[in-house]
């Protein structure tokens, strides 16, 4: 296979341009001249490592692929370019109040990365958000910072509810938000029994409409959040019960990865009212949680696209500053202490996926053998491929050529549904006409630039393509690109500086027709197909998938009992390379089978017990009965992933 007008120099620049590297990569991702991806985990602030490099030096540390690299220089200069954005529009705007974000919990639970976060965000005030118990128990124990805020959302019980009353006492700020009206009478009921109240929030749903995905997720059918009677049914019970006092936030979402600036525009102007009202009414207020929602450029087009964003954060932090400020002055209101819970933009490109290629599977191209005798249909097909290979005729001879090479194929299927076509003489059609397949692409490759090329021929590459064989899977590394579609940035880490050999796609490896990447990034557009290299004998051929540090890691499941892969924690130093901070061991075989409740030390036993059997009745020597035991018990101790033979 060859992409179209193969002719010309191609550099690394080139390729980072197929790929849209300077685009979504920016200012974390780049090309160096040798056509490897280069990771700048500070930014533009300094320091490159060759991601490359890096997977062999990490291979060299028995961490086999597949292999997640999390970067926790990125994940410090995302929390830094968010309050950078705010502070500058806060000084532009002359804003009387401040910032004051939580990370959700639910992006990413990994111990290590809420921990960084905790950590990097300490100077800022940073704080996290709990949708269950369980998240409510990590932000508790994590969550030293008396002035760094817990927003507790999601569902709520008694127990819940008791645990942030008492965690206030611990000298943390829990906010416990009413998402659901019938949450009230707990709270009231809760704050009694221990003589202490919770401080509290009030989640509104707003008339607001979003786009994209989660644009359904608001609104007056909203899973969670109060109508504006519930809201101020609310605030009447919170002050009958003396607990008004505590009512010092308004949360409002409008959905996750909002592309449109002008939705968060409107959905801000109704959210202000509000908080206005709020406190007319009575209540302190102080805060005003914007939610989630600020997305992230994964195509690289800054649009209104499901895969981009048609603004910026700087933008965004602009927008949220100037109209809730807008919003308070003409009811002489001091202005909110603002809050967000943005979790994608924050985590998302802090983490690179790598994996290998194990193999492809290609058309046969090449023109086998002339047998003594051979059929009609073989005899056409044969002259068909020598005309499109004379060096005369354009496009519409290789049109012509196509459409002949296809109904000699189609009457070889009839020749052979009726008995006058054996096997092989049906095998060598089909490689005939993929023959011509291929000659075809290769003089329209050749054709000089601009000239008018068939509809029908315009498709032949796409025709062509190879299936790349993936060592991952789908389900547990990248669940959303078949469950909600997901587009993330897939692309060769290595021999940029070379041009493509043709189109491909990837298959898993579960038993799962499901599993696969088949839509890929194309500034703005979707393409089924990714312009990738043939593969060499003996050479590891790595694709990086980007842009996936937020939920990926958390959705995943352990289809075909493939478990989590290998992890890695690493920052650069100040004197210059990388230090790894944590290495996480993907999961072994014997601990996804555990997780379904097989107990892997009886398995061994039920198959020794087998082996033994067999040895009695003469089918299996002693010999290989242990070879066959080794195998199993090294197996358990392995990852799940395809290993190379040592």
């Amino acid at each position: 296979m060859v992409l179209a007008n193969p002719t010309g120099t191609w550099t690394a620049a080139d390729g980072a341009a197929l790929y849209g590297l300077e685009r979504w990569g920016d200012p974390y991702f780049c090309v160096s001249e040798r056509g490897h991806v280069m990771v700048q985990p500070r930014g533009d602030r300094g320091g490159s490592l060759d991601l490359v490099e890096l997977v062999q030096e990490l291979q060299g540390r028995d961490l086999s692929l597949p292999l997640l690299i999390r970067f926790d220089d990125i994940l410090e200069d995302r929390l830094e370019r968010l309050h950078g954005a705010f502070e500058r529009a806060i000084a532009q705007y002359g804003y009387g109040g401040r910032y004051q974000g939580v990370f959700p919990v639910k992006c990413n639970q990994q111990r290590h990365v809420v921990e960084q976060l905790v950590e990097s965000g300490r100077r800022w005030h940073f704080g996290l958000e709990a949708g269950s118990k369980a998240e409510l128990l990590i932000a508790l124990s994590l969550l030293e910072d008396p002035e760094a805020l817990l927003i507790c959302n999601g569902y709520k019980d008694q127990r819940y509810i008791e645990t942030a009353i008492l965690a206030r006492r611990l000298g943390r700020q829990p906010v416990v938000v009413i998402e659901q009206a019938d949450e009230v009478g707990r709270i009231i009921a809760a704050s009694g029994e221990l003589g202490a109240a919770p401080l509290l929030g009030i989640r509104a749903k707003l008339s607001a409409r979003s786009t994209g995905r989660w644009g359904s997720s608001v609104g007056e059918r909203a899973k969670f959040g109060l109508s504006v009677p519930d809201l101020l049914a609310s605030v009447e019970a919170l002050r009958a019960a003396d607990l008004l006092g505590e009512l010092r936030l308004l949360h409002f979402h409008i959905g996750s990865q909002i592309n449109d600036i002008a939705v968060l525009k409107d959905a801000l102007q109704e959210a202000g009212q509000i908080y206005a009202e709020l406190t007319r009414l009575g209540a302190p207020m102080g805060y005003l949680d914007v939610g989630g929602g600020l997305g992230i450029d994964y195509d690289g087009s800054r649009t209104a696209s499901a895969a981009s964003t048609n603004y910026s954060l700087q933008n965004y932090a602009n927008d949220v500053v100037a109209t809730v400020k807008e919003c308070c002055e003409p009811h002489g209101i001091a202005v909110p202490t603002l809050v967000s819970e943005s979790g994608r933009a924050l985590a998302s490109h802090f983490s690179v996926l790598v994996f290998d290629v194990l193999g492809a599977g290609t058309l046969p191209g090449a023109v086998p053998p002339a047998q003594e005798g051979e059929a009609l249909i073989l005899r056409n097909l044969r002259d068909t491929h020598a005309a499109i290979e004379a060096p005369d005729g354009g496009a519409d001879a290789l049109q012509e050529a196509w459409n002949d090479a296809l109904k000699f194929k189609q009457d070889a299927l009839a020749a052979f549904r009726l008995g006058y076509l054996s096997l092989p003489e049906r095998g060598l059609a089909e490689q005939l006409t993929w023959a011509c397949c291929q000659a075809i692409a290769a003089r329209l490759g050749a054709l000089p630039a601009g000239s008018a090329i068939p509809q029908e021929l315009q498709a032949l590459p796409a025709a062509l393509a190879s299936t790349y064989y993936a060592n991952l899977s789908v389900f547990r590394s990248a669940p959303d690109t078949w469950a909600i579609d997901q587009l993330f940035p897939v692309m060769p880490i290595q021999r940029l500086q070379e041009r493509p050999d043709g189109l491909g796609s990837f298959a898993d490896l579960t038993c799962d027709s499901d599993g696969k990447i088949a839509r890929f990034i194309d500034s703005g557009q979707v393409k089924p197909l990714l312009e990738l290299h043939n593969l060499r004998p003996g050479e590891p051929y790595l694709i990086g998938l980007f842009l996936g540090g937020a939920y990926q890691e958390v959705m995943g499941n352990l289809h075909n009992l493939f478990g989590s892969t290998n992890a890695v924690h690493l920052r650069l130093k100040a004197s210059g390379g990388y230090q790894i901070d944590h290495v996480v061991r993907g999961d072994t075989n014997a601990e996804v089978l555990e997780a379904m409740e097989h107990d892997p030390q009886l398995l061994l036993e039920r198959l020794r017990m087998a082996s033994e059997a067999a040895i009695g009745r003469g089918q299996l020597g002693i010999s290989d009965a242990r070879r066959l035991m080794a195998h199993l018990e090294a197996s358990l101790r392995q990852t799940t992933y395809l290993q190379p033979w040592a």
